[in-house]
């Protein structure tokens, strides 16, 4: 399923990738009518329908140009009819991938057509499943503290949509006029699964409201939307800003309290109930999500054991750590939470704070731009800015997420940050995030994904998020191994704090939605486990409560990357080449584990034949 939260990395094929072609390669041979031809031919037909039903994908790509320009004064449809129609790409590929006989695949474009085809009919097996919560990905709600147009349009309008002339600021004021539009058919499909009782925990609607209100609360032309058009148009003759507040105004604040008193409507009816099993089908809906997340078959059993045994293992070496410090009173957490308040380490929680903060971010993101060749043959060529995340949202977004940059390289990869209290963010703590969204993490795969040659174009969309969130983490044990800790135990607490986070994921995120845990025993988990602010705890166990499974596949894929590598080394001994490896495995795109698994296995064998 294409996720437009997790990222996809892919690099063109490198000469380490012995005996494994591309079906572009086949193509340029002049071998049209192999079955790998066909394969990609198939390939390219879905990712036009894709773009082409997701005019804001598009606008996130650079691709609303030419003869898509049409696509960037439109939003994608949110009502019934327009979820259908994405469901209904993939039952389309499954009929078209029906006509390729995978005997007669071999090498590249083998792994292309099974990244997909077992993924697709997992699909639509859901499709056909459940009524709710089969969008994009396994959210059963679509208005949430952190999902819904409410929140989604303003972030899209301010950083993608550009403005370089009166047509794109026109096509602005069009997106407005229809965000209030696609709110209301949003509107219309939550109450219909309300009628169906399938209500977000009274929580989750107590968050969102709050949201709508801040985001209500300026007036008109105060509001981030006009702002923002009245600063990109500043040498554009028009009356750009007005046109927009009266927009707001008469349309999008209208629309807003509509759903919002769609939500007051029903939060007496909302239970205070945690996790997905409340809701109709809820134990196999949950089951499907785990299988979304991870691509594998691994139980809710399985994966809150592996949480829990991570957990041990991490905070043995932080306690390590801990005592060469002299600090060996109190649990892990505990000191981790004494550490967290250290005035040594803190940034006043002041705009002069917050810019040295991020000035400090971008000095992490130099030197380990230094470090890569030591692990990577390929090195992106786009940069990656960092910024914060909107004020207006920062209440119940994530600490840290990444913006693909445009395929035309008109806009760079972003890395945002959370800064609504520098407390949140002690600078121990702050590398390690630097490398999982920016390099060599996320930032690092997307880049070269999007520069990259030899594969279709399908794959270089964002898709898998084992592989990419699993790769993400990696990169901080990357970053590890690379020395960047070798003279700073303090910013190793902080990889190993991340680390450990990721192992409460898997520990919270069954206990939540399998074994029936409360929201309030997550966060005394979180609590009595991490040393992480309350604060902060409380919104990441509410963002599992509304997005089930997903957290799980940070610490499934970086434990399986590490177990592939570790294979692949065994066995190759000294010909092991850490950065072929790396080349290797991101040069085939994002792919389920299974695949990857068997991608580098012949990638072994071919080292050593």
């Amino acid at each position: 399923m294409l996720d437009r939260r997790t990222l996809l990395a892919t690099l063109a094929a490198s000469s380490a990738m012995a005996g494994i072609r591309s079906p572009a390669h086949a193509m340029l041979s002049g071998d049209p009518g192999s079955e790998g031809a066909k394969l990609t031919a198939i390939y390219d037909r879905i990712y036009d329908r894709l773009i082409d039903e997701d005019p804001e994908f598009a606008t996130a790509l650079g691709l609303d140009k030419g003869n898509r320009a049409a696509a960037k004064a439109k939003l994608a449809d949110r009502s019934p009819a327009g979820v259908k129609r994405g469901q209904d790409i993939y039952r389309y590929g499954l009929k078209e991938l029906a006509a390729v006989d995978p005997a007669k695949l071999t090498g590249m474009d083998l792994v292309n057509y099974d990244t997909f085809r077992r993924p697709w009919e997992d699909y639509v097996k859901a499709y056909d499943s459940f009524s709710y919560g089969i969008h994009s990905w396994p959210e059963p709600h679509p208005v949430t503290q952190l999902s819904g147009t409410y929140r989604s349009i303003p972030d899209f309008l301010v950083n993608q949509h550009s403005i370089a002339n009166a047509a794109d600021a026109e096509a602005y004021l069009s997106r407005c006029a229809d965000f209030a539009v696609q709110m209301d058919n949003e509107t219309g499909r939550i109450k219909a699964e309300h009628s169906a009782d399938i209500i977000p925990p009274d929580f989750v609607i107590d968050r969102t409201l709050t949201q709508f209100d801040n985001i209500w609360k300026p007036a008109p032309e105060a509001n981030i939307l006009t702002t923002n058009i009245k600063a990109k148009t500043a040498d554009i003759p028009g009356d750009w800003a007005k046109r927009c507040a009266a927009i707001i105004e008469g349309k999008i604040y209208p629309a807003m309290r509509r759903q919002a008193d769609e939500l007051r409507r029903v939060r007496p009816r909302a239970t205070h109930d945690a996790g997905v099993w409340r809701l109709p089908k809820g134990d196999a809906y949950y089951a499907y999500a785990l299988r979304f997340a991870t691509t594998t078959a691994m139980s809710a059993e399985e994966v809150h054991k592996l949480g829990l045994d991570r957990m041990a293992a991490l905070s043995a070496r932080a306690d390590a750590i801990f005592k060469k410090q002299g600090m060996t009173k109190g649990t892990v957490a505990e000191r981790m939470r004494a550490l967290g308040k250290d005035p040594r380490f803190l940034y006043p929680n002041t705009d002069k704070g917050k810019a040295d903060l991020i000035a400090k971010l971008n000095e992490q993101i130099q030197e380990m731009q230094r470090r890569l060749p030591e692990a990577f043959g390929r090195l992106p060529k786009a940069r990656v800015d960092i910024r914060r995340v909107p004020p207006e949202i920062e209440s119940g977004a994530p600490g840290g997420y990444y913006q693909i940059p445009a395929l035309d390289g008109s806009r760079p990869g972003a890395y945002y940050i959370n800064l609504r209290d520098t407390a949140e963010n002690p600078s121990w703590t702050l590398p390690t995030l630097t490398y999982h969204e920016a390099t060599p993490g996320h930032h690092h795969q997307i880049a070269l994904s999007q520069e990259a040659e030899g594969i279709p174009r399908l794959r270089r969309l964002p898709a898998y998020s084992v592989y990419t969130e699993g790769w993400g983490l990696y990169a901080e044990q990357l970053a590890d191994e690379m020395g960047v800790y070798e003279n700073d135990p303090w910013g190793q607490l902080g990889y190993l704090q991340s680390y450990m986070f990721r192992a409460g994921r898997l520990v919270v995120d069954t206990g939540l939605h399998h074994y029936r845990w409360s929201r309030e025993k997550a966060i005394q988990y979180y609590n009595e486990s991490l040393g992480t602010p309350e604060g902060s705890n409380v919104t990441e166990i509410e963002r599992y409560c509304v997005w089930p499974g997903q957290a799980t596949s940070y610490m499934v894929g970086q434990t399986s990357w590490v177990a592939i590598r570790e294979k692949a080394k065994a066995a190759l001994g000294d010909k092991f080449d850490l950065r072929d490896f790396h080349d290797t495995a991101l040069s085939a795109g994002a792919m389920p584990i299974e695949v990857l698994q068997s991608l580098i296995e012949r990638w072994t064998a071919a080292q050593l034949g």
